[in-house]
């Protein structure tokens, strides 16, 4: 019986993995949303929320994850961006050092601005963790559009976010 409950588990979990592995998110098109929240990490994923933001995709933008001492002249010149931009439309989080931390600070920016739609940006593996934080911090009503960034990750890295996320999920079921 033992042996049975164990290889029907394996069984379960590799179905799930190949689910997450094989159905990565995908980038989206340039929909209007209120805001656009860009989770820092990865490659891409600053120059996906700054494109999306000059063609006008939307008219705000929180980049999550801010490390304290880089200031906003310094990422409008790293990213070849102009520096009104920066000023008029975007914030930098800088309370975020993971993914929970990222929801929390997300959920807060949200709320001060009372915005309905959200489009999150992250890497394609990461997306379903960040979304499923993202759900359970913020309270009320608000669509997120997920737009992925693509990229090409190890099987290992694949795993290791696969198993983050059958945790995360867990622990959401249990209240935690």
């Amino acid at each position: 019986m033992i042996v049975r409950l164990f290889a029907v588990t394996l069984l379960t979990w590799m179905l799930g993995f190949a689910w997450f592995a094989i159905f990565l998110p995908q980038p989206l098109d340039g929909r209007p949303t209120d805001a656009i929240v860009v989770l820092t990490g990865g490659a891409g994923r600053i120059d996906r929320g700054l494109a999306l933001l000059q063609e006008g995709a939307a008219k705000r933008m929180l980049i999550s994850g801010v490390d304290r001492s880089v200031r906003p002249s310094e990422l409008a010149a790293q990213y070849d961006a102009p520096e009104r931009l920066f000023s008029c439309c975007i914030t930098l989080g800088r309370e975020a050092i993971d993914t929970r931390s990222n929801a929390i600070e997300t959920s807060r920016w949200l709320e001060r601005r009372h915005f309905r739609t959200v489009r999150l940006i992250t890497t394609d593996w990461h997306m379903r963790r960040a979304a499923l934080e993202l759900r359970q911090a913020v309270p009320g009503r608000l669509t997120i559009i997920y737009d992925a960034v693509p990229s090409r990750p190890s099987l290992t890295m694949l795993m290791r976010e696969y198993n983050k996320y059958l945790l995360r999920r867990a622990a959401a079921l249990v209240g935690i």
